[in-house]
């Protein structure tokens, strides 16, 4: 890759971390700021380039989670910094929804020629991943006439309230929120590391998800089936091949609306453009967010014509959808990563990751405590399990707590996930250089050691 970085990409980490503006900020913060909203990293941001981020006191930290999959072009690209600029120039809002702007249009084009399929499509823009979840359920739900909407276990689709019925896990995100919206349904989701049939396949797998909306809805009654091809906060589960294929077809079969969660798994993480493209699934809808923007918020739903034109004018948006500053900083990012080869770039951490971690795997032994290491492109999963659980595989949290304080006490910042709390997620930006990525990866196998 040729790319100038702003900033050194070097890590550096003085003794006395957290430094004291960082302590002085989180007694701040204690003053003034919910202590609802945690936050995994003690020090405050400065600056940030490429794959690396400066804190207050003069601390480098390698950034391995790109703030949850946003940055993928990084935190300050030269593209986007100059078409946010620009924008900024002109005007920061008038409300589509009043005054329309090339800007969204744009965007929508955009969003309709790379999703999967080609078939006609429409775009509706908004700020969040939980908002375009939303609204694509609302798209279903006046398209097919019907209410009932499946998700999955270990799921994540947001915070509002109706994705938290969609999102599987208790805590932090549901637990004392309730009640929450109803005719939401839960199916078995394809979790190859942890089936009870290690044999298994995927298209089995999808029959056993088939059996269970056809015995406790009834195919006739689910106006949608919303999943993420490859679970985000639920471990970066990769669905067995054949899973999402088959779900697919039975949707289709049923007139039922398929909704792709590419929220966390869009936009050249997994090595292609969509993660469903890997076993050529076409989403009737596809939601996404985060990594659009180079950390604008916006988000978006697109998908059949038909089905986003069955809502009625006024039925989709809301003040800030598709803000101009972000569409402006969506079109550079997405140039970005196209003229910048991200999706190959992908594919190059990932082969990097694997070979790697799957020589420590194998010298740990089969009773160690790697128990998978998973995914797609720079989207990528080890799971830690207990010492001696080969057979049960039992979930080992408080291990993989130790790994990420480890790093970051090391300058690397990585993110925890998982049902169980037993997941490290490595989340690159695409834009960082082996040097620095190596460095990262030599600290996370240097926490592994000093565990296991």
């Amino acid at each position: 890759m040729d790319i100038q970085y702003r900033l050194e990409q070097k890590r550096k980490v003085l003794k006395d971390f957290p430094g004291p503006r960082s302590l002085e900020l989180t007694a701040r913060r204690a003053a003034a700021v919910a202590a609802g909203v945690a936050s995994s990293v003690p020090v405050y941001v400065a600056d940030a380039d490429g794959g690396i981020i400066h804190d207050v006191d003069g601390n480098s930290f390698i950034d391995l989670g790109s703030g949850i999959a946003v940055t993928t072009v990084g935190a300050s690209d030269a593209a986007v910094v100059g078409a946010v600029k620009e924008q900024v120039e002109h005007f920061t809002h008038t409300c589509f929804m009043v005054t329309p702007y090339e800007g969204y249009v744009a965007v929508a084009e955009k969003l309709n020629e790379l999703t999967p399929g080609h078939h006609a499509k429409r775009t509706v823009l908004f700020n969040s991943g939980a908002e375009a979840v939303e609204n694509a359920i609302k798209i279903a739900r006046v398209a097919t006439g019907r209410s009932a909407v499946v998700a999955f276990d270990h799921a994540y689709h947001g915070r509002t309230n109706l994705t938290m019925g969609l999102t599987a896990k208790a805590m932090p995100y549901k637990y004392g929120f309730g009640p929450f919206a109803s005719e939401i349904y839960r199916a078995p989701m394809s979790y190859p590391f942890r089936e009870e049939n290690a044999q298994i396949t995927g298209k089995e797998a999808a029959e056993r998800a088939i059996l269970t909306m056809s015995k406790q809805i009834g195919a006739d009654q689910i106006a949608a089936i919303v999943i993420e091809p490859i679970q985000g906060e639920g471990g970066f589960i990769v669905p067995a091949e054949g899973f999402l294929p088959r779900l697919a077809e039975f949707a289709k079969e049923n007139g039922i609306v398929f909704i792709a969660d590419e929220v966390q798994s869009g936009f050249a993480r997994t090595g292609e453009w969509f993660a469903v493209q890997h076993e050529g699934v076409v989403p009737d809808l596809i939601t996404t967010a985060k990594g659009i923007a180079g950390g604008m918020p916006l988000s978006a739903v697109t998908g059949r014509a038909e089905l986003l034109d069955a809502v009625h004018g006024g039925g989709l948006g809301g003040t800030y959808g598709g803000n101009p500053v972000a569409c402006a900083a969506a079109l550079a990012a997405i140039e970005t990563m196209d003229s910048q080869d991200l999706r190959g770039r992908a594919r190059e951490i990932e082969a990097t990751v694997k070979e790697r971690f799957g020589k420590l795997q194998a010298e740990l032994g089969e009773n160690g405590i790697i128990g998978e290491i998973r995914g797609r492109g720079a989207m990528l999963a080890l799971e830690f399990v207990k010492r001696g659980s080969a057979q049960a595989k039992e979930p080992d949290a408080a291990t993989t707590k130790a790994i990420a304080d480890y790093c970051l006490k090391e300058g690397v910042i990585i993110l925890t996930c998982g049902t169980y709390g037993n997941v490290i997620r490595l989340l690159p930006p695409l834009v960082i250089n082996d040097e620095l990525l190596n460095d990262g990866l030599d600290v996370l196998e240097a926490a592994i050691r000093a565990v296991a």
